[in-house]
């Protein structure tokens, strides 16, 4: 009889083993001080959105359904990509909501590589990734420097922006001349051990 609690709680699955495990190292990646760094920052951009309680599970709340999100990304673009944005307690209607502002992060500028899933937010998975994609609207947001972010700068730090260069027509036409006898260019090698069928191939100047 004594053996019943543990095949209980190994019922639970994700609460033990690997699993477990492996939600701990995700869990220590999830920084507090950024938590209030970005809260802080969203306070600032959307004041109606309030703030949430201090901790992990209290920025995840305050985030889940996807309001928040949305009116953070209309805030930075100035063609309000979500164009509806609703209170909603059921689960697809939230989930949708972030995917939404996922695809606006996305057309905003956010690499694929930082953005979260769905379910990161949603189910409490990775808010580690939640935070990384906060993190990099805000660089992309003082980055572009065009009036819509509020809020302290120095919170982020700027992307290195594209390296653009106008050159000329006679400088692009120097560099294809560069370009030319670095590719084409057979002077000073030999052709000491070649047969007679490369002769004939002689190019002419």
């Amino acid at each position: 009889m004594a053996s019943q609690p543990a095949v209980g709680m190994a019922n639970k699955g994700p609460s033990y083993g690997l699993s477990r495990a492996v939600q701990d190292k995700i869990d220590k990646k999830y920084d507090a001080e950024l938590e209030e760094r970005l809260v802080e920052w969203i306070g600032a951009q959307c004041p109606e959105a309030g703030k949430p309680e201090a901790g992990k599970l209290g920025f995840q709340a305050w985030l889940k359904n996807g309001v928040v999100l949305c009116e953070l990304i209309n805030s930075l673009d100035a063609a309000k990509p979500v164009k509806k944005i609703g209170h909603s307690d059921m689960a697809f209607k939230q989930m949708e909501q972030i995917s939404q502002f996922l695809t606006a992060a996305e057309r905003y500028g956010v690499q694929k590589t930082d953005m979260f899933q769905t379910v990161d937010l949603w189910e409490g998975k990775d808010l580690a990734s939640v935070q990384r994609t906060l993190l990099a609207i805000g660089s992309i947001a003082v980055t572009k420097e065009d009036g819509m972010f509020k809020g302290n700068p120095d919170c982020f730090f700027k992307k290195a922006q594209e390296n653009r260069r106008d050159f000329s027509d006679d400088q692009l036409k120097e560099g294809k001349n560069i370009i030319g006898l670095q590719m084409g260019s057979n002077q000073g090698a030999s052709q000491s051990g070649m047969t007679g069928y490369g002769r004939p191939r002689q190019i002419m100047s």
